[in-house]
């Protein structure tokens, strides 16, 4: 089963188990955080596709780390004017680990498992 989640501007592809880098995320290393604007579920079975998200489907996953990217350098040249501009750029990132992607049908399995279990 895989996810496309939108998230930080743009959309990712998410699986159970996998660590995805997002742009930087406001939240602390180890906590558990939920992507609710799920764009497309698929599994074995069927897709969905959300107009514009799938109701009843969140992401969850576990913050890994914090980090910055690999320095990219930025060089703007203006030939024949001797006007030259070099910098560098660090991308921040969050380091975050899939655990988990619920739908609203395994939501209403698991209530009933629960029940007969009482």
């Amino acid at each position: 089963m895989y996810a496309i989640v939108e998230a930080c501007g743009k959309q990712y592809k998410v699986e159970k188990g996998d660590v995805v880098f997002f742009e930087k995320l406001d939240t602390d290393e180890g906590k558990k955080i939920t992507f609710d604007k799920v764009v497309l579920v698929s599994d074995e079975k069927d897709t969905k596709i959300g107009n514009p998200y799938v109701k009843g489907v969140k992401v969850e996953g576990k913050v890994v780390s914090h980090g910055k990217a690999k320095k990219i350098i930025v060089f703007k040249m203006k030939p024949k004017k001797n006007e030259r501009k070099k910098q560098g750029h660090r991308q921040p990132y969050t380091k975050v680990e899939i655990t988990a992607i619920k739908t609203a049908s395994e939501k209403k399995e698991t209530a009933a498992k629960k029940e007969e279990t009482k």
